[in-house]
């Protein structure tokens, strides 16, 4: 038998090693999970009034409209969406 698959079988620190990092690949994997845009929105919106600005436009558009980089201030829905910054003359 492999020395590695001895280790795995027998109970010890490189087993219990192995579940831990399993678990931790686990919960990466759910935090991963894709934010809504409603949501992440609200969230910009929020960090934008908090800095003072009140003059503005925050529009969820579909990834291929968002022509210009720099206005694009946050992704959802895997990225098939964007978030799309603009601010207004005041």
């Amino acid at each position: 038998m492999p020395r590695w698959l001895a280790e795995v079988r027998r109970p010890g620190k490189p087993a219990r090693a192995l579940v831990a990092g399993a678990f931790a690949l686990a919960a990466a994997t759910v935090s991963a999970a894709p934010k809504d845009c409603a949501e992440l929105k609200a969230e910009i919106e929020a960090k934008i009034q908090a800095q003072g600005v009140v003059a503005y436009t925050l529009e969820v558009v579909p990834a291929a409209e968002a022509n210009d980089p720099n206005m694009v201030v946050g992704s959802c829905e895997y990225g098939t969406r964007k978030i799309v910054y603009q601010k207004n003359d005041t």
